[in-house]
């Protein structure tokens, strides 16, 4: 499962956990809202699983693209150089966008 996967599946649930955990107080269903509080909380979990991996995924993209950015400095290769600053400049937003 991919890391945006799971960012969109803890989101659901989260979702999914609130409107049943909503009904269970407006039922006064204590055990129905305890099993939605509880898919709530999975949800933020699984969430937060996927942001770790992307900001993960982000570090390495962004020191890649450091380590060719610098090599295309070093053998004077503009375009090496620019393809690794993109890169790095893609690792550091991916980051930025999961916190």
């Amino acid at each position: 499962m991919s890391n945006q996967s799971k960012k969109s599946e803890g989101v659901a649930e989260q979702v999914g956990g609130k409107i049943k955990s909503t009904v269970g107080k407006v039922l006064g269903n204590e055990r129905m809202q305890a099993e939605g509080d509880a898919k709530q909380l999975k949800g933020e979990a699984r969430e937060e699983a996927g942001k770790a991996g992307e900001r993960t995924k982000g570090k390495v993209e962004e020191v890649v693209g450091a380590v060719k950015n610098r090599v295309g400095h070093v053998i004077d290769d503009e375009k090496m150089a620019a393809e690794g600053k993109a890169k790095e400049l893609e690792g550091e937003a991916r980051q930025k966008a999961n916190k």
